[in-house]
């Protein structure tokens, strides 16, 4: 069975294009369910009917999984058995009678004016990772680019003239972002002094770098918001997410229109973007009860 998934690994890489973390997370998905199949006794993935699929949903929610953690989990095996049934491995694809749960509508974290700033006045501009942290908060919070479409911008991406970056986003679609005068500023610092420092004569065409000189990973990126966060002396805690969640709700908080966001966010559908005028929406709520003198007793 373990090589049913390789095939299914090279499939989504190579023909349909998914990103290095999608594929993580198919992969722990389908090999979770595969664990599961072991335990059962069952050593031919043929046998996996509707019945056993009813069966392994049971167990997630036994677990504790939460319905949005059950959904995902779903659609990885709903696309695998897909693949399978296409391959002609399996004579139907059992996962397609089962519905997915709906999801838990969470309203998306940002951070507020104030501790944006305070996190803003972290990075020492007189270091060269200082330079480079500067940049990676200034992209993550102009753009709302997510935290892997970071980490694979190139030098030749960016258009220095017009302040705009192309982004290769999922499902390898191209986006074109923008970026304001203050993100402008220290990447033309950086490009000048901190990049060259940590290149130390050595080339590399990725424009974020760790201090080796080396194209960082999502997670390096992740350890270094981390560590601002704790200078910045923050009772929240954030993640790269957390700025493309701020992004958005400051855009439309500041009168830009949902089509516009979802545009620069790169998402597929509106109803992707729509969570954000609930944020907004909720904070006006709050405004207004606190403010106006006959919104309460």
């Amino acid at each position: 069975m373990e090589k049913y998934l390789e095939d299914f690994k090279k499939y989504i890489e190579f023909q349909r294009g998914y990103s290095t973390n999608t594929i993580i997370n198919y992969e722990n998905d389908i090999k979770e369910f595969l664990e599961f199949l072991n335990k059962e006794n069952i050593d031919n993935i043929k046998n996996a009917n509707y019945s056993l699929v009813r069966f392994y949903l049971m167990d997630l929610y036994d677990k504790k999984f939460s319905r949005n953690s059950v959904s995902r989990k779903l659609s990885s095996l709903r696309s695998f058995f897909k693949y399978l049934h296409k391959e002609n491995i399996v004579e139907a694809n059992p996962f397609s009678l089962v519905s997915s749960p709906k999801k838990e509508k969470k309203l998306p974290k940002f951070l507020y004016n104030d501790d944006i700033e305070k996190v803003f006045d972290v990075p020492n501009l007189n270091s060269s990772l200082g330079q480079r942290d500067m940049l990676i908060l200034e992209i993550l919070y102009d753009t709302g680019i997510r935290v892997s479409e970071l980490v694979n911008i190139k030098l030749k991406d960016i258009d220095f003239d017009n302040k705009s970056i192309r982004i290769l986003g999922k499902g390898n679609k191209e986006r074109i972002v923008l970026y304001g005068s203050y993100a402008e500023d220290i990447l033309n610092e950086y490009m000048k002094d901190g990049r060259k420092r940590i290149l130390k004569e050595k080339n590399n065409e990725y424009l974020i770098l760790n201090a080796k000189g080396e194209n960082i990973t999502s997670r390096g990126v992740r350890l270094i918001l981390d560590n601002i966060i704790k200078k910045a002396c923050l009772k929240v805690h954030i993640s790269p997410h957390t700025l493309r969640h701020t992004f958005a709700t400051h855009l439309l908080e500041n009168g830009a229109d949902l089509l516009t966001v979802k545009e620069l966010l790169g998402h597929s559908s509106l109803s992707s973007t729509g969570i954000y005028t609930h944020v907004t929406n909720e904070r006006l709520r709050n405004v207004y009860l606190h403010s106006h003198p006959r919104a309460r007793k």
